[in-house]
């Protein structure tokens, strides 16, 4: 009984240290910060955080659900339902004016010349813009839960890209995360009970299947390579340069959908499409307008994320909304939700569980271990 109640103290105190350690670091970090955040009170740190996480998360979320709903209504235009992805990117340059820029110091003397930035620029922009017409496909023929959960496999993805492209580190969660993951979307593959909205053939169901693993990989791809230019081009990866990155690629890509949209003859059918919308005209605008500006709500939430904490962080939040969206689809649209599906989504679950605690592990160390040097280094 003695022995217990030791156990019980020791397992307390030791609680209590490791608490005192970490928020010794979180305020060492918050020091690190811009002048902006030095001068906020830790709550008020929190509440930026709380309102970058609650901008990403309901800006995905509606942004999907919208996309779903415009062609539950008669909607049938791929090259619109792409463009409206990127095309509100102009809602970026207020986060961009009203905010102070970034003090950190590139790495290199030399900052890449014009030409290099609209190489790195264009050929992003034309992954992304190739990406989202991907994901728009993908949305038409698949209800919005299964979209969702396939998304999902983009954590599968970006773990083995991160490890061949960015040299990160393939550990035992991560490949837990990758198994599962994979594991999850070969269930919502192989389902016979999975169909499509409005019962779609079972070819446009593996046509929307294949488009959206497709689009994973590739926005996989895109992040590793964006990181790739931040470290090796770029030189840094402050907030500035952050949002030129979103918003340079995002015009490029838009640039791509409007000549898409011309060249494909879609344009012709949109006045058409408006009046048989299944909820009015107004509503079609609507839908379109809101659409655009959830995505671009959803990329303040990233960029935001990125500024007040970290890039790490951001990536985390971003890949566990992926989480959500399958559940609100279920009760927005009333999907069919088998029980290969609730398995699909438990195991999705359990992926980004072991996912986002890696990233937790990794960004505590480093956290720690600049502290830790830091620490060292104080007279």
């Amino acid at each position: 009984m003695a022995r217990a109640s030791f156990s019980s103290c020791g397992y307390k105190s030791l609680n209590s240290m490791a608490d005192n350690e970490e928020q010794m670091i979180i305020d060492k970090y918050l020091t690190n910060q811009s002048p902006l955040f030095r001068k906020l009170k830790s709550w008020q740190w929190w509440v930026l955080v709380v309102v970058n996480i609650f901008f990403l998360i309901a800006g995905q979320a509606a942004a999907v659900l919208l996309g779903r709903y415009y062609y539950d209504q008669g909607g049938n235009s791929k090259w619109l339902a792409t463009l409206v992805q990127t095309a509100a990117f102009p809602i970026l340059y207020i986060p961009l004016f009203l905010l102070p820029a970034s003090q950190e110091v590139s790495s290199s003397s030399r900052y890449p010349s014009f030409v290099t930035l609209a190489l790195i620029y264009l050929v992003l922009g034309a992954i992304l813009a190739v990406d989202n017409m991907l994901y728009s496909v993908g949305l038409l023929y698949l209800s919005a839960s299964t979209y969702s959960l396939i998304c999902a496999s983009q954590l599968a993805f970006n773990a083995v890209f991160s490890y061949f492209i960015n040299s990160q580190k393939f550990t035992a969660l991560i490949l837990n995360s990758v198994v599962i993951l994979s594991l999850s979307a070969a269930l919502i593959a192989v389902n016979e009970g999975s169909e499509g909205p409005s019962k779609v053939s079972r070819w446009k169901y593996i046509l929307g299947f294949i488009s959206t693993v497709g689009a994973s990989a590739i926005y996989s791809l895109l992040l590793s390579l964006m990181q790739l230019s931040f470290q090796k081009v770029l030189k840094k990866q402050s907030f500035g340069v952050v949002l030129d990155m979103q918003i340079y690629t995002s015009f490029v890509a838009t640039c791509i959908c409007i000549v898409g949209l011309f060249a494909s003859g879609e344009w012709r059918t949109l006045s058409g499409e408006m009046q048989g919308f299944g909820k009015g005209k107004v509503s079609y605008v609507m839908v379109i307008v809101w659409t655009a500006v959830s995505w671009q709500v959803c990329s303040v939430g990233v960029v935001g994320l990125i500024y007040v904490v970290s890039s790490l962080f951001s990536n985390v939040i971003s890949t566990s909304s992926l989480a959500i969206t399958p559940v609100v689809s279920v009760i927005v649209f009333h999907d069919k939700v088998n029980g290969v599906k609730v398995i699909a989504m438990l195991m999705a679950i359990w992926g980004f569980a072991s996912y986002i605690y890696q990233n937790y592990l990794d960004d505590y160390r480093s956290r720690k271990s600049r502290y830790d040097g830091e620490t060292h280094n104080d007279p």
